[in-house]
């Protein structure tokens, strides 16, 4: 389970770098919902992602939702340890 959140929080850190190069460029982007959907499994990586890039970060709908599914990873989390 480790090596998978490892990978998958690596994964999303570079999705969120990779989306503010091309925000950057004003090229094609990757969707909000996309973003927010691979923070559900990296959350960590997304975190990083957001202040190491600058990225999303003063765009308030963005960081609720963001919020949101940080909520929805710590009950997960806790029903995970719970149980």
């Amino acid at each position: 389970m480790i090596p998978f959140l490892l990978i998958a929080n690596l994964i999303t850190f570079g999705v969120f770098g990779f989306d503010k190069l091309q925000a950057k460029r004003h090229q094609w982007r990757i969707s909000e919902n996309v973003l927010l959907a691979l923070s559900l499994i990296g959350v960590v990586g997304a975190a990083f992602g957001m202040i190491v890039f600058n990225h999303k970060v003063s765009k308030k709908s963005f960081l609720v939702k963001f919020f949101l599914v940080v909520l929805i990873d710590l009950v997960l989390l806790y029903r995970l340890i719970r149980h």
